[in-house]
């Protein structure tokens, strides 16, 4: 029985060391494993395109309303109401001030009155008419006897187009009394105050039309040849924040700047939400020069340290640094020279954590 129990003992310790051994093997084994190969490091990725580009120049221009005016009174006149104020939007037709007409309006009365004693006399005049010129028939009547009647009855038929002249007159000068805005728009200034007098032509507001902007940009002549009418440009108004927009060339005006050998080049981008203001800072994006095919990628996968700069490039999972030159940028992208075909995608985002033969799993591209 006593040899039996010590047997027994010894099983059990030689097990124990043969699955401790075992343990200490497994354990070595993934510790090896997982130092041969690390996790794949998580990337965003973007092919290399080849595309045919011009170069490009950039110059700041400044943004000013389409459409700037001083709306003028047609008509003089006491300033009875003055409706709106700086900074407010007002519509085609919008009353803007109201000047005083009593006096235009006693003048049309006497006018309406006179009326209707010319068409009295003309009357009388047209019947003495007639009855000269039944007795002229006859020879009853003396020449200078009808004469006398036919021009004074063509003296009141012109005098009653006169007076309907003035009678229309009156009434289009009360009817400008009322100042209304001629286009939609804000009002930038006002010009006039109530109980002011204003004169025929007199200013009473600025009015800008903001519906769309004029980009106006000072372009050196060196650049001018390749800059035509309805050219594509690229225009980011940095204030605002947003993203490059597309826009044409609207026109080039042929008269320059002498002394800084530079032409105006005005471009039009629609503004419906009135975002942009008068007076902003754009940067514009030419494309100048003859067209060339280069190799194009996103700026993000340029990889700069010291005066090297290199992408990683992505070859059977793992990233390969490949040297390249920047030759210019397309705005999001970067046009390079170097090692690096098309086929291969490179890293975008994520390229911070990378070494050389690393393995790499690509999220999006």
């Amino acid at each position: 029985m006593h040899l039996v129990y010590r047997f027994f003992i010894r099983t059990l310790m030689c097990l124990s060391l043969i699955m401790l051994a075992g343990a200490n093997v497994t354990s070595f084994s993934f510790a090896q494993e997982q130092k041969k190969a690390p996790p794949a490091v998580p990337v965003k990725a973007a092919p290399v395109v080849k595309k045919t580009v011009r170069d490009q120049i950039s110059l700041i221009g400044t943004t000013k309303p389409i459409r700037e005016s001083v709306v003028a009174s047609e008509v003089s006149g006491l300033v009875e109401a003055f409706y709106v104020k700086a900074g407010d939007f007002v519509t085609r037709g919008t009353p803007l001030a109201m000047l005083g007409s009593t006096g235009a309006l006693l003048r049309l009365k006497g006018a309406m009155a006179a009326r209707g004693g010319i068409r009295a006399r003309r009357v009388l005049a047209e019947k003495e008419l007639q009855r000269v010129s039944n007795l002229k028939s006859t020879n009853s009547v003396a020449e200078r006897q009808y004469d006398e009647a036919f021009y004074n009855h063509s003296a009141l038929e012109n005098e009653l187009l006169k007076n309907a002249a003035d009678i229309e007159q009156l009434e289009y000068e009360i009817s400008k009394k009322n100042v209304q805005a001629p286009f939609s728009g804000f009002v930038a200034q006002e010009h006039i105050q109530v109980g002011e007098w204003v004169a025929a032509g007199g200013p009473v507001v600025t009015l800008v039309d903001m519906n769309r902007i004029l980009i106006t940009v000072d372009v050196p002549e060196t650049y001018m040849v390749g800059i035509k009418s309805k050219s594509n440009v690229r225009v980011a108004i940095k204030s605002l924040g947003k993203s490059p927009i597309s826009a044409n060339v609207s026109a080039i005006l042929p008269k320059g700047e002498p002394n800084a050998r530079t032409f105006p080049v005005h471009i039009e981008l629609p503004n419906s939400d009135f975002k942009i203001k008068s007076g902003m800072a754009v940067a514009v994006t030419f494309s100048v020069g003859e067209k060339r095919t280069v190799k194009l990628l996103p700026k993000d996968a340029i990889v700069t340290s010291g005066n090297q700069r290199m992408v990683f490039a992505i070859n059977d999972g793992k990233v390969v640094p490949v040297p390249v030159k920047v030759t210019g940028y397309y705005d999001s992208d970067a046009a390079i020279e170097g090692d690096l075909e098309p086929d291969p995608p490179v890293v975008v985002r994520g390229h911070e954590r990378l070494r050389p033969g690393q393995s790499v799993n690509v999220v999006a591209q």
